[in-house]
């Protein structure tokens, strides 16, 4: 496996992985025409907003897992996008992401990380939860074809 920096070219395996996570879920869907068009291009929408997105490449060259991070305002960044596929979920992967953003974050500046989850993503919740993130007392609605309600979480670096 290799982590290495998003590229344009991810777009397939971005949609592939990502979509293939939704899939799980009744009624989730990936939107790359709507919602998710930043997956189009995505190093280019990550530089465009300050961001960055990694991935890590299987030996095979199959896309198994992205994150990537932005800042928002002043000190604060969010984390945009962290998805594992199901061979490495619960491999220590993902804390090793999520660490991996969040002292980039940090080296820039960053004193909170906010993400947004769907409501449904329950596993998630418990992992964002265990590495101190609290869940805010709001919700955004995505008006979107998976009928989308969304946690905020906020955590202190």
């Amino acid at each position: 496996m290799q982590l290495r920096s998003v590229k344009d070219d991810d777009r397939d395996g971005l949609i592939s992985l990502i979509g293939g996570i939704f899939s799980e879920y009744e009624g989730v869907h990936l939107e790359p025409d709507d919602l998710d068009a930043d997956l189009q291009a995505y190093a280019s929408y990550m530089d465009s907003i300050d961001g960055e997105g990694f991935v890590v490449d299987g030996d095979d060259g199959t896309l198994l897992a992205c994150v990537s991070y932005a800042p928002l305002d002043g000190m604060r960044f969010q984390l945009k996008r962290i998805y594992l596929s199901k061979d490495l979920r619960g491999s220590g992967m993902g804390l090793k992401l999520l660490h991996f953003v969040e002292d980039k974050a940090r080296a820039r500046g960053a004193s909170e990380m906010e993400l947004w989850s769907d409501t449904r993503f329950t596993r998630a919740h418990r992992f964002y939860e265990r590495e101190g993130y609290v869940k805010q007392g709001y919700t955004r609605d995505l008006n979107d074809s998976s009928n989308t309600t969304e946690y905020c979480f906020i955590k202190q670096l």
